[in-house]
């Protein structure tokens, strides 16, 4: 089973490309609001957050632009997540050169489902390279306990791809343990799926930990599956298990093995759920109603939860549970990311204990 480095300067790292997202107050659409919350975000350091707020030490690899007041924004965000990071200044390069990426959010409510909008135009996040980190004194000298890693940010940009790469052969060298979330975008993917494919299909050769919604493993290693979706997934749940038998077949370095299941009721209520292969040990969550204010960042959460938890050397059947509530925990918040107070604040979600503590 999983061996974390003992000791390690930093519990988990996660290489990222930096923006903000905007959201209408109060479940509006985009077009009827001219009042928006805006916040710093990226789906790897949602998933870091977890570990973060619950006092692991974090470390993000990413790449800002120079002078900009963006730029400034996503840094104190940072430090206020309690999250160290290190990264290239790139010149802007003028009116029309690089940025961060601008993420447009409608969370939707009730019958009427969230739209997602991405600005990622001139993304200096698109430009993460490795010469501008030091492999060998990250993993080496000071050690990392997990390397997570995002599809979104290997199918960025070719150069995103070859760094996202480069990380994780650095961090199987030095036995770091690697976490790998497929995180499928087909607009990504678009006239690049065989180079895509095998470069995705090296990372998931060398990681230990491999993670997916339900149709992540199809789209980006070609493994057959259920259909993604529908009105009964607790149903598919065996459909699924063979799916990820087969990725192991194929992956046989993995050891564990994670995919979420989400059926929509409506906006605001969705049947969450999860399924985890643990060396040859089975755990399944039944998809349980939640309540959701804003989707975007549960299956984050999830991860985010099920790697702390594997961090804090628990048994795996705590893994997928934790997890599993801190996905939950995200959904609530306006934050596309979950901010738990403390571990008892996820068990109580787990437990279904919604009372006031006082």
């Amino acid at each position: 089973m999983l061996q974390v480095k003992q000791n390690p300067k930093y519990a988990l790292v996660v290489p990222t490309s930096m923006g903000v997202r905007i959201t209408p107050a109060a479940g509006q659409p985009v077009a009827a609001s001219d009042t928006f919350f805006m916040q710093a975000t990226s789906a790897e350091t949602n998933v870091a957050s977890v570990a973060s707020y619950l006092g692991l030490p974090v470390h993000v690899l990413t790449t800002f632009v120079k002078d900009s007041p963006i730029a400034a924004f996503i840094k104190q965000n940072l430090r206020a997540r309690g999250m160290t990071f290190e990264g290239a200044e790139v010149e802007q390069g003028g009116p029309w050169g690089y940025r961060h990426q601008f993420n447009i959010a409608d969370s939707g409510y009730g019958s009427r489902g969230p739209r997602v909008t991405n600005d990622r135009a001139g993304e200096v996040g698109r430009t993460l390279n490795i010469k501008d980190f030091d492999l060998e004194r990250l993993f080496g000298t000071e050690g990392v306990g997990i390397l997570h890693l995002s599809g979104l940010i290997g199918a960025l940009s070719p150069e995103t791809s070859k760094f996202c790469l480069e990380l994780a052969r650095a961090a199987k060298k030095y036995g770091t343990l690697i976490s790998f979330d497929l995180n499928y975008r087909a607009s990504f993917w678009a006239g690049r799926e065989k180079e895509l494919h095998d470069i995705f299909s090296e990372i998931a050769s060398v990681s230990d930990i491999l993670i997916g919604n339900e149709e992540d493993f199809q789209l980006c290693l070609g493994v057959k599956g259920p259909e993604a979706g529908g009105k009964d997934i607790a149903a598919k749940i065996d459909g699924f298990k063979g799916m990820i038998m087969e990725v192991k077949k194929q992956y046989p370095n993995a050891s564990v093995f994670a995919t979420t299941l989400r059926q929509v009721v409506n906006a605001n209520e969705h049947l969450w759920g999860a399924i985890m292969l643990a060396g040859d040990e089975w755990h399944v969550v039944e998809p349980r109603p939640i309540h959701v204010l804003d989707r975007i960042g549960g299956g984050d959460g999830f991860v985010g939860g099920l790697l702390y938890a594997i961090l804090k050397g628990w048994e795996s059947e705590k893994w997928i549970q934790f997890g599993w509530a801190t996905g939950a925990l995200a959904t609530t918040m306006l934050t596309d990311y979950g901010q738990p107070a403390d571990e008892e604040q996820v068990w109580s979600i787990w437990g279904g204990n919604a009372r006031v503590k006082r």
